[in-house]
């Protein structure tokens, strides 16, 4: 009995160990991404413009194409609602009139064209809310110190024909993101998560990779080129030819014309009876 216990003794003291050196190691590298992005330029990032062109795939097969104005702008959450609440406004604008685009705000989501605007669905926002809550740049920006949140190594591996560090991201939702960051430049190169359709119990697999970085004007890095995917297929796919950060966007980028209220109505004269 005596070495019974003495053997579960160590192999409980060398399981927590192997959890700490876990740990230790995936905050190192979460470190390291974060200075690789710019450090304090990242931190303190309050918003961002990327221009370029957006292509939507169905099945594999291009469906549509667009001049693309993204505007992302940081806002502060409450203590405690890192996970629950969204810290950014944003506006993705088509083409060159940016006429038409969605804008997702903290309190609700439009869809907008020169001819109008409308609510967009409750199922579309939620799976953007999700999705930005799990994308790994919102999560270093917004998250990073969120109670509840564990970050574990996965070890290395070669991914893409790069060697990279694995990292398991889970917060106290049990959302969990595995990330793949670049052993040499640190930086991001994939993430990938599932999520089950509400309606259909169907499990997804969403896989986005970051290429083609750049240092923007503001000392923060910045992938120009992001590929999304769900399921195996192709269904986004940005390339930017410029990002700039830290332009002062003002309340009236992310309303749209067609979203602005109209002109109070004169008061008309009460007729005497």
């Amino acid at each position: 009995m005596k070495l019974l216990a003495f053997s579960l003794a160590c192999c409980s003291a060398c399981f927590g160990q192997s959890i700490g050196s876990s740990d230790a190691r995936a905050k190192k590298i979460i470190e390291d991404a974060v200075q690789a992005l710019g450090g304090d330029n990242f931190l303190n990032m309050e918003d961002r413009i990327e221009s370029g062109r957006a292509y939507s795939f169905y099945r594999e097969q291009l469906s549509g194409l667009s001049v693309a104005k993204i505007y992302t702008r940081y806002l502060t959450v409450a203590e405690g609602r890192t996970g629950q609440d969204l810290g950014l406004r944003e506006k993705q604008a088509f083409g060159k009139a940016e006429d038409s685009g969605v804008l997702f705000r903290e309190d609700g989501a439009w869809e907008y064209t020169y001819r109008g605007a409308r609510i967009m669905e409750e199922d579309r926002v939620a799976r953007y809310k999700d999705s930005t809550l799990r994308n790994i740049f919102y999560i270093l920006r917004q998250r990073l110190h969120e109670p509840g949140m564990i970050f574990e190594s996965r070890g290395a591996d070669v991914i893409l024909n790069v060697p990279v560090e694995i990292v398991d991201i889970t917060d106290s939702e049990n959302r969990v993101i595995t990330v793949y960051f670049h052993q040499s430049t640190k930086l991001p190169v994939k993430q990938s998560w599932s999520w089950r359709d509400p309606k259909t119990k169907e499990r997804n697999d969403e896989v986005t990779t970051f290429t083609r970085y750049r240092d923007t004007p503001g000392g923060v890095q910045w992938p120009y080129q992001i590929e999304r995917q769900r399921n195996g297929e192709k269904v986004y796919e940005i390339f930017s030819e410029s990002v700039t950060i830290n332009q002062n966007l003002s309340d009236s980028v992310f309303v749209s014309p067609a979203l602005a209220a109209p002109p109070p109505k004169a008061n008309t004269p009460t007729r005497k009876k």
